[in-house]
């Protein structure tokens, strides 16, 4: 019988319906994982029970909601006691335009999607993380967030991203010495409906898809894996250190 490198680990994919989230969702369960796999769409979520089966416990939930967290975090403790895997995937683009364009709704929806999310799910899951032998989280990034200078009328979403990268390596910094390590990834372009949103005139069949990238995430959250506080990025299929301006 072949044991899979994450055999009987407990994973967490939030944006799980679609997408990178769901590739990831499949690959995790390959590789021998039990997946909680969170999203809105419960349609969406059912199509992947059916095709997951066993290794899978759908979650639909809001990830705006703190009430969320608090259920899941009893639904995952009850049952296991720990959690391996964490992926940080859910994200929206949000309008595309200039800040003095953006309405506070706009602006708290990106917000409280792509940055205050992930911070509850760190401040909920550090713990079962840490109680896991070897604990992984996973948060997906874009390059639109590292760039040097900053595109103009972009949105909320490219700021977004450079919150997000600020903490999940705050979060990094704080877990040496432990047995988590917490990365980043930058898929780059990927055939997805958010790039889909993000270049609509781009030709999608020219893009790589959502099964050549799940691999790479899920190497990221093996027990093998050793680093930490860095960025892999996709389209160069490299690890990139954060530097000082200057």
């Amino acid at each position: 019988m072949t044991m899979h490198a994450l055999e009987n680990a407990v994973a967490l994919v939030t944006g799980a319906s679609r997408g990178i989230g769901a590739a990831v969702a499949s690959e995790l369960a390959r590789q021998g994982a039990h997946v909680f796999a969170l999203a809105r769409d419960k349609e969406s979520l059912a199509q992947l029970k059916e095709k997951l089966g066993d290794s899978c416990t759908p979650v639909p939930a809001d990830l705006c909601s703190p009430s969320a967290f608090v259920d899941l975090h009893r639904l995952i403790s009850e049952r296991f006691g720990r959690l391996d895997v964490l992926v940080g995937n859910a994200a929206i683009m949000g309008r595309r335009t200039q800040l003095d364009d953006l309405t506070e709704q706009d602006w708290r929806d990106v917000m409280d999607t792509n940055v205050t999310a992930n911070w509850r799910l760190i401040k909920t899951f550090n713990g079962l993380l840490q109680a896991a032998p070897q604990g992984r989280a996973v948060f997906m990034t874009s390059g639109a967030g590292s760039r040097a200078r900053m595109g103009a009328a972009r949105g909320a979403y490219a700021i977004s991203k450079s919150a997000l990268n600020a903490l999940v390596q705050t979060c990094a910094s704080e877990s040496e010495g432990t047995n988590l390590r917490v990365m980043l990834c930058n898929p780059g372009p990927i055939r997805t409906a958010l790039r889909a949103q993000a270049a609509p005139g781009e030709d999608p069949m020219t893009l790589r898809t959502t099964d050549d990238i799940a691999p790479k995430i899920v190497e990221l959250c093996l027990p093998s894996w050793s680093e930490s506080g860095r960025l892999y990025d996709f389209p160069q299929d490299r690890l990139l250190d954060f530097r000082e301006p200057g």
